[in-house]
């Protein structure tokens, strides 16, 4: 493949990654965001967490799991809780990986 159909590929590709990230905040910063908009996009980080986050707690190799071999399935309730508790994100990653490292030296 010849330099220039890498280079203009590379700039297609940066346009196509570039322009759906930057068209939204320019036309959204033009003028203020209802309140109802405000309050829905708030909950926007926390619903693709959760989609990307549930799965992996649920299923181990494919299929689902809610016993006692799903070890991050356990260590979820009380991340949650201390980082509910505290809102502390290194609490809760630091819970949650302790959680994880005490069942597997138990089994």
């Amino acid at each position: 493949m010849e330099q220039t159909t890498i280079f203009l590929t590379l700039l297609g590709m940066m346009a196509a990654t570039a322009l759906p990230r930057i068209l939204p905040l320019l036309l959204l910063s033009l003028k203020p965001l209802p309140k109802w908009a405000m309050a829905w996009l708030r909950y926007v980080p926390v619903a693709i967490l959760s989609a990307m986050l549930l799965p992996s707690l649920l299923m181990i190799e494919g299929k689902l799991s809610f016993g006692k071999e799903n070890l991050f399935l356990i260590a979820a309730f009380p991340t949650i809780l201390v980082a509910w508790k505290t809102r502390s994100f290194l609490g809760a990653v630091a819970v949650g990986m302790g959680v994880v490292a005490l069942l597997r030296l138990q089994g």
